[in-house]
């Protein structure tokens, strides 16, 4: 029989595909989406909350490079999802939520979960958003997010199908077009780089800023090396350049001082970077020299930044072509005593703003797995550590920039977790940030992950406190009641520790590798005593 539910076509065609996955929660308006799941051969993980959905299909979609995917139902479940779509469209991660709507909304109300217009309201924090009216619809925006996922910039899209039209039935999607759903990176790279690289090489001190568009360590390494430049990363784009890389000046890009240091280049080249505020943490980048940009997205060519030369190509790919047109080695044209003088001051800078917490990091990475892959949620120690911790590859710390949305470690190095089996994930995590989705602790012992959750507890929003202070306000509303969190995570089957000390610490998230479920670490401001 060909014809079938809606429903069971568009999990069969998600699979022929590549998805494998998906996340969310059923409910009594999405259950002809859940009929065919398991025939299909896709795998469902069940979320104790649509965001919490949102954010597993975040950390998938950042460990895997494919797309995320997640179910959801009418109205409450669309708006709990809105939180990370609009954390994965700042990122640039590739998100698919599809979900049901009401058939009648214009001449009927008072319905279960009825919005006044479901599908504008997911459209302020995705890509686009559509609603499917006919199987063949469905079938065409479903090919049309997949390919643009390929194709442009990836950020998060909304489907949503009518609960009639899901179970009423239909023929099956259409075969994968020959050739589509092809990684392209988007763009191009220019044909021919020979001038552009003239200019680099006649450059008196060049340098790179790589974003998170970059992907390949090997790659910006050797193009510093046959140029001579000097780089910063953006946080983004950590791990791309080694932490003994002497022409690197690391993750430091948000400190105050790299304005003066970027304004002594006089050519700055920009990669893979929207340059935003949470990159710079102030609105001029400091040069005084030809800005040349380079991005997938032409918007970013635009913008307040002024670029005096563009390039709309893919950052790995424009690398690759500008290498073939350097000579084999450039003497370096930075001095690498004034870069690791500068590392030296803003290291310094870290610990005055948030005391001690480097140290505690210094004491993580040494013994974190060098294919560890880290999701961070909003809090100090992530701030210090996105500096300070030189991560030994790139794209394999995740943080929620941009949106900056608290309660995403967790689901988010759920997702990370399940996309990369047994393979190293670990969660940090503030003891506010984390009480916003601490119920996918049952996901994860449900689960049996063996993931270790570093939970940062200094009993109070000290980030915010800090702000107050400095901005002569009395502190208030920072301080909340916290639960014993120990206890908390057992009860939900988890295990739970709190080292009294730097070593304990580092044994403790040893031992967590090698749990049967997930091991939350209490970490407390004790420790950098």
């Amino acid at each position: 029989m060909t014809t079938r539910p809606l429903g069971v076509q568009i999990s069969h065609m998600l699979k022929s595909r590549g998805v494998d996955m998906i996340f969310g929660i059923p409910g009594v308006h999405n259950v002809e989406m859940y009929r065919g799941i398991e025939e299909a051969g896709i795998t469902h993980v069940l979320a104790r909350h649509e965001q919490g959905a949102g954010f597993m299909a975040d950390g998938y979609a950042r460990a895997t490079g494919r797309p995320g995917v997640a179910y959801v139902i009418t109205g409450p479940g669309l708006c709990n999802i809105m939180t990370p779509m609009g954390q994965a469209y700042s990122d640039s991660v590739s998100v698919l939520v599809l979900s049901s709507c009401l058939d009648e909304t214009a001449a009927r109300r008072g319905q279960l979960h009825q919005m006044l217009n479901q599908e504008a309201a997911a459209a302020t924090v995705c890509d686009w958003s559509a609603e499917a009216r006919s199987a063949e619809a469905a079938y065409t925006l479903v090919d049309r997010a997949l390919g643009e996922f390929d194709s442009k910039r990836p950020r998060p899209k909304h489907i949503q199908v009518p609960i009639a039209l899901l179970g009423g039935v239909a023929e099956p999607a259409p075969d994968v077009p020959p050739g589509s759903h092809a990684t392209s990176g988007g763009t191009y790279a220019p044909s021919d780089l020979g001038t552009f690289a003239n200019q680099v090489m006649a450059a008196r001190k060049p340098m790179f800023i790589f974003g998170g568009g970059v992907r390949d360590a090997a790659l910006a390494t050797e193009v510093l090396r046959r140029s001579g430049a000097a780089a910063y990363t953006t946080y983004a784009g950590c791990g791309l350049l080694g932490p003994d890389d002497p022409m690197s000046y690391g993750s430091y890009l948000g400190r105050p001082e790299s304005q003066r240091i970027i304004g002594e280049a006089d050519l700055v080249i920009v990669i893979g970077s929207e340059l935003s505020e949470c990159d710079l943490w102030r609105t001029e980048l400091g040069h005084t020299g030809t800005l040349v940009r380079v991005d997938i997205d032409p918007e970013v060519l635009v913008d307040e930044h002024r670029a005096d030369v563009t390039f709309h190509a893919d950052a790995g790919m424009f690398l690759q072509e500008l290498m073939q047109h350097l000579p084999e080695a450039a003497p370096a044209k930075w001095k690498a005593e004034d870069i690791l003088a500068a590392k030296t001051r803003f290291r310094a800078e870290t610990d005055t703003d948030r005391p001690g917490i480097a140290d505690i990091c210094d004491a993580l990475a040494d013994v974190m797995p060098e294919d560890a892959m880290i999701f961070s949620d909003m809090t100090q120690i992530a701030y210090v550590a996105k500096e300070v911790w030189d991560m030994p590859r790139p794209g394999h710390w995740h943080h929620p920039s941009g949106f900056g949305t608290l309660g995403y470690g967790l689901p988010a190095a759920i997702g990370g977790a399940v996309a990369r089996p047994g393979l190293p994930t670990v969660c940090i995590a503030g003891d506010y940030g984390f009480q916003y989705t601490i119920q996918e602790l049952g996901t994860a012992v449900e689960l049996g992950l063996p993931m270790p959750i570093l939970l940062w507890d200094n009993a109070k929003l000290k980030e915010i406190e800090d702000s107050m202070v400095a901005s002569q306000i009395a502190p208030n509303a920072v301080v909340a009641m916290n639960p014993d969190f120990c206890k908390l995570a057992e009860a939900y089957g988890a295990h739970a520790c709190e080292p009294d000390s730097i070593t304990a610490l580092q044994e403790a998230l040893l031992e967590a590798f090698k749990a049967d479920r997930p091991t939350l670490i209490r970490m407390t401001p004790a420790l950098t005593r």
